[in-house]
């Protein structure tokens, strides 16, 4: 599920013009050629840097852009004005691109060369200017974009740049992702409904209902050899309990929920899904809801939500892609219970079954429960705590009018007591700026129960991600306070009624 970098790029592209005659262009192109060579080599920039030849004229412009936006190796361009490009040549280009594009203010040389500096180097180095035209022409246009700025050689940059090309991967996934909706959603709940027709034209991703019979067929197909491989690494992998292993009185709940993994990664992996949904509602044939299977299947970089949350399962698929390679993990995340003490609340957020052991600290425990709910068998589920740290929960809702993207940054924090009959994993964390701030703010903003929690990535990567897609963000942070985050809501309101009928 993560081989989705490999033989991605990201267009380098330089604007320039005719005027400065062919030695200048040879110089910009030269240049133009070693930042893009610089970026490549960065160990930030996760990305393939590609050189593209310096863009003059309209015509070059537009083929450039209209090459971006059909090669599907191309996610994004990165575009530099070198010299002064007049942005009128920029129009239609601009109009064809349908790739994500960061415009990176920056300039060849680090510093003035203050004893020889002359007119030949003030032509030539003119991306102080020359960017700001190009800048006018996109926010003329409402043209939406990463602006990063400053010297390209520095970590800083290249940082953002990193952030960026990260964030156009997942929005590459989502442009290809199919959502496989295993049943419907939990009867009678609003926030896991919203527009799938709406949020394909808008984001990319597909979402299409299935039955449990369909996973049941995968089932029925497994064979011994199959079973015996993955039940041995379950036993190698995680701590059983004593019920589970083999000769155990509980031994046929793992077999059950073995066999549920394999028919359940068969049948996506046949569909060519990224992301999945189920609802213990809806589990027909099923002896067990699927706890193990859902987890395991979402370490290895599947999108889940619970019950029928195709939204939540979309996202975590798309902050996984983003997430590759860095340290600290992705995960369906529920808010499910508070701590409140005269001193200080914080939230744990669980779910029956389902976080991911990405977010694991330490070996997970491989246990058998009850659930309480859905009167199936007890469902198998890996056991564990999450690591102290900064991490970000996320929501996506449908609005009606919009859909909006809600952050809210917090910091995980070790469990104040051992949770020893709690037979679910679970993280705990200080919501910014604190929790009544925090809760007061996502509640007037509708956000949703269910969420995406990620140690791995920051606010910034979903501010990329909302400009890309072009839908509302609000961040809940250290620094929010409810009387600007209600002028907020209002003002977007106002903003996205407009938007809407200007579109």
């Amino acid at each position: 599920m993560y081989d989705t970098i490999a033989d991605k790029e990201i267009w380098f592209v330089t604007g320039s013009q005719h005027l400065y005659g062919e030695e200048t262009l040879r110089q910009v192109a030269s240049n133009a050629q070693e930042i893009a060579n610089g970026l490549n080599a960065s160990a930030y920039i996760p990305i393939k840097i590609v050189f593209k030849p310096t863009v003059k004229t309209p015509a070059e412009i537009t083929n450039i852009c209209l090459q971006a936006s059909a090669a599907s190796n191309c996610i994004g361009i990165i575009t530099w004005m070198h010299t002064f490009s007049p942005a009128k040549m920029w129009i239609k280009g601009l109009t064809v691109l349908t790739k994500p594009l960061c415009h990176l203010h920056t300039q060849f040389n680090a510093e003035i060369p203050w004893d020889s500096i002359d007119m030949d180097f003030m032509n030539l180095n003119q991306s102080a200017h020359g960017d700001r035209e190009f800048g006018f022409m996109m926010s003329r246009m409402r043209k939406k974009r990463k602006v990063v700025v400053g010297h390209w050689q520095t970590k800083r940059v290249q940082e953002k740049l990193g952030i960026w090309s990260r964030v156009v991967l997942g929005w590459n996934e989502l442009q290809h992702l199919k959502v496989a909706r295993i049943g419907d959603n939990m009867r009678e709940v609003a926030v896991t409904e919203g527009d799938k027709v709406e949020a394909q034209m808008r984001f990319g991703f597909s979402v299409n209902g299935y039955d449990s019979s369909d996973i049941v067929t995968h089932i029925n197909a497994i064979s011994d050899n199959q079973l015996k491989t993955l039940l041995q690494e379950y036993e190698e992998t995680y701590t059983l309990t004593k019920a589970l292993k083999n000769q155990g009185e509980k031994r046929q709940s793992l077999i059950e929920a073995a066999k549920i993994e394999l028919g359940l990664r068969s049948f996506l992996e046949e569909g060519g899904f990224g992301a999945f949904t189920d609802t213990f509602e809806n589990l027909g044939e099923l002896k067990q809801l699927p706890g193990i299977a859902a987890q395991r299947l979402m370490a290895e970089g599947y999108g889940f939500g619970g019950e029928g949350d195709w939204k939540t399962a979309a996202l975590v698929r798309a902050l996984k892609v983003m997430n590759t390679g860095l340290e600290g993990g992705t995960s369906f995340m529920e808010d499910y219970t508070y701590h409140f003490t005269p001193q200080k609340a914080y939230v744990m957020g669980s779910h029956m079954l389902e976080i991911c052991p990405s977010i694991s600290e330490g070996k997970p425990s491989c246990e058998v429960h009850p659930l309480g709910i859905g009167g199936k068998e007890d469902p198998v589920r890996l056991v564990f705590n999450s690591p102290a740290g900064p991490a970000i929960n996320v929501s996506l809702i449908d609005m009606g009018n919009r859909f909006r993207l809600i952050v809210n940054e917090v910091e995980a924090v070790k469990p104040m007591g051992e949770l020893p009959k709690l037979p679910v994993a679970r993280v705990i964390w200080d919501a910014k700026p604190d929790l009544d701030t925090a809760a007061t703010a996502w509640i007037l903003a509708g956000g949703a129960h269910h969420t995406a929690y990620s140690q791995a990535l920051t606010t910034e990567f979903i501010e990329d991600l909302a400009d890309i897609a072009g839908v509302e963000l609000l961040v809940i942070d250290d620094k929010t306070s409810i009387r600007s985050f209600k002028d907020t809501i209002n003002a977007n309101e106002a903003y996205y009624h407009l938007f809407q009928h200007g579109n």
